[in-house]
C-alpha cells in the first residue's frame, strides 16, 4: 500500500494515460487480426491433381470445353440385359426372413420379372434426357452434370446457382423430382417464388456418366476441388451447395476449401467425429438430463436408447462399408457382371435407409416410397456405365486417409441442416456446431430418411428455400 501511495512524476502519469489505451488497442487489434486471419488460414489446401490416363498435357493445352451430352441406349445393350435376367438363379429364403437377411429373394424374383417384362429402359432414357446434360474435362477425366435453369424469371429477380451432390448408391437421378420445385417454385405452390435457383447436379467421378479416376487416392477433397473448378468454368463466383451422404462430405470440403465462393451450405446428413470423452459424457448424461448437455427433447427421442440407435443399427447397416473401404473390387466385379446381384445390392439400401421398420416387411417397403421404375432407373445408371466398382472404390480412397482432417478445419459459411428422422444416425445441433460454426437453420424434419430429395422432395425444397432466404437477409 505504501508503494502504491508513492508520488509519481506528472509526465510519467501522462505517458501512462496515453500508452495504456494505445497498448490495449494494439493488443486488441493484433488479437482481432489473429482471429480473423486464423479463419482464413484454416482452410483445406485446394492443391491440384491429375486423374486421367497417361501424362498431363502442357498447361493451356487441356480441353476446357463444355459439351452437350445425351444418354443413349441400343438394342444390343437391352438384349444383353434380358439374357442375363433370363439366367437368374433363385435362392429360397428362410421362413420369416423379410429383409433381416438382406434383400428378400422372393421379392427379388418379382423385381426381376418386372425388370425383364415390363420395365422400359428406352422410355426411362427419355425421362433422363428431359434435363440438359453436359460433359467437361477437369484434371484429366470427363465430368458429367445436368444444368437446369428456370424457364421464366420475373424482371429484377435474382437466380441463385445451387450445386447438388448425390451419394452412394444414388445418382444425379435422385434430384429429378426436386429440380422443378427449385427452378420453378411458384408453379408448384412453394412460397411466393421469391427464391429461385438454377440447379447443377454433377455425377461424382466414378459414378454414372462421370469418368472414373485412373489413379489411386481420388477422394472427397479431390472431388471438391473438381466441383469448384466446374462451377468456375460455368461462370459462377459464388454459389450455394447442397448434399447428403457423400454429397455432404464433398460439399463440406468445398466450404472448407474456398469459403469465399460458398454463399451457403445445406446438408441433410452431417458427418462428425463421435469419439472422445466429451461425446461419451454427453451421451451418458443426455439420457437423463438432455438439457444439461444441449440436447433438445427431439434429440433425446431420436438418440436413445443409445446402444440400439447408435451402435446396433449402425453395425447392421454398415457391412457394405467395411467391404468397400477395404477390398471393393472383389465384390464389385461380381456385381458388375450380374444385373440381379447389382439390383439386390443397391435396392436393399433404399429399403432400410428410407425407414428402419422396413426391415420387417417381405417387400422391404420399397414400393411404399418409390416406384419400381424409379428404383430400376437408378440401378440401370450403374449397370449401363459399369460404374459399380469405381463407385465402391471411393470408400477405400477416402477411408485409407486420416478422417480427422475433415473435422480439424471448421466451416464458417452459413449452414443449414435438415435432420430427417429415419436417417441412419442423428447428429444433434450442439454436436454439429463442433464443425459447423455458423448454423443458420437446423430443422427437425417430420418424416423421411437417407434419400431425402428422392423420397421427400417437397420437404427438402422448402427447407432449402427457408435456409437461403435467411442467408440472403444476413
Amino acid at each position: 500500500q505504501a508503494i502504491l501511495c508513492l508520488p509519481r512524476p506528472f509526465d510519467y502519469s501522462q505517458k501512462n494515460a496515453v500508452l495504456v489505451p494505445v497498448a490495449a488497442l494494439g493488443v486488441g487489434g493484433m488479437l482481432l487480426y489473429w482471429l480473423r486471419s486464423g479463419r482464413k488460414i484454416k482452410t483445406i489446401d485446394m492443391g491440384d491433381g491429375w486423374w486421367g490416363a497417361g501424362e498431363r498435357p502442357p498447361k493451356g493445352k487441356e480441353d476446357t470445353s463444355i459439351r452437350p451430352f445425351k444418354i443413349e441406349t441400343s438394342d444390343k445393350e437391352i438384349e444383353d440385359l434380358h439374357q442375363r435376367l433370363d439366367r437368374f438363379r433363385f435362392t429360397p429364403h428362410v421362413e420369416g426372413a423379410a429383409f433381416h437377411y438382406g434383400f428378400n429373394s422372393s421379392y427379388l424374383r418379382k423385381v426381376v420379372d418386372y425388370w425383364r417384362n415390363q420395365f422400359d429402359w428406352r422410355k426411362q432414357v427419355e425421362v433422363l434426357n428431359k434435363y440438359p446434360h453436359f460433359h467437361t474435362t477437369i484434371e484429366g477425366i470427363d465430368i458429367h452434370f445436368i444444368h437446369v435453369k428456370p424457364s421464366y424469371v420475373p424482371h429484377g429477380q435474382a437466380v441463385r446457382p445451387l450445386l447438388m451432390v448425390h451419394g452412394w448408391p444414388g445418382s444425379f437421378y435422385e434430384f429429378y423430382k426436386i429440380i422443378p420445385l427449385l427452378t420453378e417454385p411458384a408453379k408448384h405452390g412453394l412460397n411466393e417464388g421469391d427464391v429461385v435457383f438454377e440447379v447443377i447436379c454433377p455425377s461424382i467421378p466414378g459414378y454414372g456418366f462421370s469418368e472414373a479416376s485412373h489413379q489411386k487416392e481420388f477422394d472427397s477433397i479431390a472431388t471438391a476441388r473438381i466441383f469448384h473448378k466446374l462451377m468456375n468454368r460455368l461462370g459462377f463466383k459464388e454459389y450455394y451447395l447442397q448434399g447428403g451422404d457423400w454429397g455432404s462430405r464433398i460439399t463440406t470440403n468445398m466450404a472448407q476449401m474456398l469459403p469465399q465462393s460458398v454463399k451457403g451450405l445445406h446438408l441433410n446428413l452431417v458427418f462428425i467425429a463421435t469419439q472422445g470423452l466429451g461425446k461419451m459424457i454427453h451421451a451418458m448424461l443426455g439420457a437423463y438430463v438432455p438439457w444439461l448437455v444441449g440436447f433438445s427433447r427431439e434429440d433425446a427421442r431420436r438418440f436413445y436408447p443409445f446402444m440400439q440407435k447408435n451402435v446396433y443399427n449402425v453395425l447392421r447397416e454398415s457391412g457394405y462399408l467395411h467391404i468397400q473401404a477395404t477390398k471393393p473390387d472383389t465384390a464389385g466385379c461380381g456385381l458388375n457382371d450380374s444385373p440381379v446381384g447389382l439390383a439386390a445390392y443397391i435396392m436393399e439400401k433404399f429399403s432400410t435407409w428410407t425407414d428402419k421398420s422396413f426391415l420387417h416387411k417381405d417387400d422391404g417397403g420399397l414400393e411404399s416410397k418409390y416406384s419400381l421404375d424409379e428404383l430400376l432407373t437408378n440401378v440401370m445408371i450403374y449397370w449401363v456405365t459399369s460404374s459399380i466398382v469405381s463407385s465402391m472404390r471411393y470408400y477405400k480412397e477416402n477411408f485409407s486417409k486420416d478422417p480427422r482432417i475433415h473435422d480439424r478445419v471448421s466451416v464458417y459459411v452459413p449452414t443449414g441442416i435438415a435432420a430427417f428422422p429415419q436417417e441412419i444416425v442423428h447428429v444433434p445441433r450442439v454436436w454439429a456446431k463442433d464443425v459447423y460454426k455458423n448454423i443458420v437453420t437446423y430443422t427437425y424434419m417430420p418424416r423421411g430418411g437417407h434419400f431425402a430429395a428422392f423420397e421427400e422432395p417437397k420437404l427438402l425444397a422448402q427447407d432449402i428455400m427457408q435456409f437461403v432466404r435467411k442467408v440472403e437477409q444476413l
